[in-house]
């Protein structure tokens, strides 16, 4: 049925086009806001930053994690208060510092003193979260988070201490788990190392109020993933043992919230034979929506009207002209896959128009939102 929806929305809208639910986006906000404890919940607008989503998000009540310039003007102009903004980027330029700091925003995350110096200097008295890095999770995640961003514990300690003296209000600390994380005990050992800075912040007459656990919730593409409620679990029950019940759980979902309620189209256009290789190439591709395939994101991927056809291996590329643009080397696909048949990806609703580009002038997917899951005409085209 979703599929006949999908087949029909392309022949409207063409190809590509990303389809997206806002009754599921609903769906899995109420969910977290349920299931975790003392929780507020700041929505990472990189994940997908259409206003429809924004503007869902805002009136239940959301609170956002914003990474730039841009993205806190997007939420300004849609009537979002600044103390409902945190910038979670640990990489700031100053001059978007000064912005946020002008515009109401109170609220920073660092991981490193220079980062405190700017804060300091251009957002004075702010409240600031230190970032710790989750060493040893790099294989429970699709996509690690590891090496980039995050300090490690002592370090944090002496961010807390340096913050405080530059006059900043250390509020707590953060951790990111890594993007499409499937074990929940790496939410309880993240917790249990984060205790540790409260305590010797604490020995500084410094009382810290919140964890943030940033993002990670997967979401169902190839593999088997862990129940949400279950993770929740694992966090509630952490926060209690390790920091106190009275904390402030922050989290910041981004492909939690919004992927499983995306599903993308594309056509294929070209069907040929390289050596022992079966190639298909699509309208869409790494440089159109498609960049995660490049990591470790493998989508579902059905053709619509050939579900039940037997399969062999394919390749699947993208149209552009740069030897990059392959999502998978080795897919499965209907042996009888060719020029016109529609490809969907199911739940492509995060980081993927995100990614998009306009290489080789090759525009990338529009979006549409559309009830899939129930049997009404679609309510709008953006």
């Amino acid at each position: 049925m979703i599929n006949k929806k999908l087949k029909k929305l392309a022949k409207n809208f063409g190809t590509p086009v990303l389809v997206m639910d806002l009754d599921v986006i609903k769906e899995n906000y109420e969910k977290l806001v349920k299931n975790v404890k003392n929780s507020r919940i700041y929505y990472a607008v990189k994940a997908n930053s259409h206003v429809e989503i924004l503007k869902l998000l805002r009136d239940l009540g959301s609170y956002f994690d914003v990474a730039s310039k841009p993205e806190i003007e997007k939420l300004l102009s849609l009537g979002v208060e600044p103390h409902r903004m945190s910038f979670g980027n640990t990489i700031k330029k100053a001059s978007d510092i000064v912005f946020a700091y002008e515009n109401g925003i109170r609220m920073f995350a660092v991981d490193s003193e220079m980062e405190l110096e700017k804060i300091a200097s251009n957002a004075p008295s702010s409240d600031i979260y230190v970032r710790i890095s989750t060493n040893g999770m790099e294989d429970d995640a699709d996509w690690p988070l590891t090496r980039k961003f995050g300090t490690s514990v002592d370090h944090a300690i002496k961010l807390v201490k340096y913050a405080s003296k530059l006059g900043l209000n250390p509020i707590g600390v953060s951790f990111h788990v890594g993007s499409q994380n499937y074990r929940p005990d790496n939410w309880q050992v993240a917790i249990r190392e984060v205790s540790v800075i409260f305590e010797e912040a604490k020995r500084m007459g410094i009382d810290m109020y919140m964890v943030n656990t940033g993002g990670g919730m997967p979401v169902k593409y190839s593999k088997e993933i862990p129940q949400i409620e279950e993770i929740c679990d694992v966090i509630n029950k952490s926060i209690v043992e390790y920091i106190g019940e009275d904390t402030l759980v922050v989290l910041e979902p981004g492909r939690s919230m919004v992927g499983n309620a995306g599903a993308m189209v594309t056509s294929v256009i070209l069907r040929s034979k390289k050596g022992d290789e079966n190639w298909v190439y699509t309208d869409a591709g790494v440089f159109h929506g498609l960049t995660e395939t490049i990591q470790n994101i493998k989508y579902e991927v059905e053709v619509i009207g050939k579900e039940r056809e037997s399969k062999c291996s394919f390749v699947l590329a993208g149209p552009t002209c740069d030897s990059v643009d392959v999502m998978y080397y080795d897919i499965e696909l209907p042996e009888s896959t060719t020029m016109d048949d529609l490809l969907v990806l199911y739940n492509t609703g995060a980081y993927t128009t995100e990614y998009s580009t306009n290489f080789n002038g090759i525009q990338s997917p529009k979006i549409i939102f559309e009830k899939l899951f129930v049997k009404e005409e679609m309510v709008e085209e953006v």
